[in-house]
């Protein structure tokens, strides 16, 4: 059962990913909830003081390969409930860092058991973390995204380009980079230019039944999907999204695959 009760800043660790919020009620109290380590136990012999609330549960990672994604940093951490994956980019380049928010306080403890640990050929080292690093570094790539970024303004490999441009269109687009936390009603909203439904909606699970981070979207036609990759690194939340022309049988590949 996933621990549900508030941290330290005043939300639970899946409410903090999925709104990515910068302000915290403040004076929030904790009581723990069933199966939690942190017990509230009135006591008869009058008041007692209440368990301090337990951490905000983040990791940050070092190291990480540049080609590294969020799928990998879940399989890394297999077994986990892994909430949000935050990559660092430095002077517009992927820095090797990032941060991975999990499901409660104390998965931490077992995530720090699989520092200097492998990602393909690369040890990857984790640390200790806080609320206010993860939410910094979510300031500073909000900021790169929303105007100046060299990562955001620099072109990108002509290849890469072209090969987007040429690609036919079926009336199927491939999302990349979506938050663990994106639900179809999200992805409406970031289409919301264009008529979804969520039956034509699919999110990708890993083989453990949890989002990979990709969805596919099916339009009502081609030129419709065509016309919404103007929307390729555009972001949801504080995420960019990649997009991609894909085809039904691809994306049935994707989903079964995850099934």
């Amino acid at each position: 059962m996933l621990y549900r009760g508030k941290f330290a800043d005043g939300g639970d660790g899946r409410e903090m990913a999925s709104k990515r919020q910068r302000t915290v009620d403040a004076g929030s109290s904790f009581y723990g909830s069933p199966g939690s380590s942190y017990m509230y136990n009135p006591s008869p012999y009058g008041y007692v003081s209440q368990p301090p609330p337990p951490p905000f549960p983040v990791v940050r990672l070092r190291g990480l390969p540049f080609d590294c994604t969020e799928t990998d940093v879940a399989e890394f951490f297999h077994g986990l409930d892994i909430v949000d994956v935050l990559f660092v980019h430095k002077g517009g380049k992927f820095s090797g860092e990032g941060f991975c928010v999990l499901g409660y306080p104390l998965q931490v403890d077992f995530a720090l058991q699989r520092n200097r640990q492998n990602i393909g050929r690369r040890y990857v080292e984790v640390f200790r973390s806080k609320r206010q690093e993860y939410y910094k570094a979510i300031a500073n790539e909000v900021s790169d995204a929303r105007g100046g970024s060299p990562r955001r303004s620099a072109p990108r490999a002509k290849s890469y380009d072209e090969g987007k441009d040429s690609a036919e269109h079926t009336g199927v687009l491939r999302l990349r980079g979506l938050p663990f936390s994106a639900n179809k009603d999200d992805i409406m909203d970031f289409f919301k230019e264009y008529v979804l439904s969520e039956d034509s909606i699919h999110i990708v699970m890993n083989s453990e039944g949890r989002p990979s981070g990709e969805a596919y979207v099916e339009f009502e036609n081609a030129d419709d999907s065509k016309a919404a990759m103007a929307k390729d690194r555009m972001t949801l939340g504080s995420r960019y999204i990649e997009l991609f022309p894909s085809t039904h049988g691809e994306m049935e590949d994707a989903i079964s695959r995850g099934r």
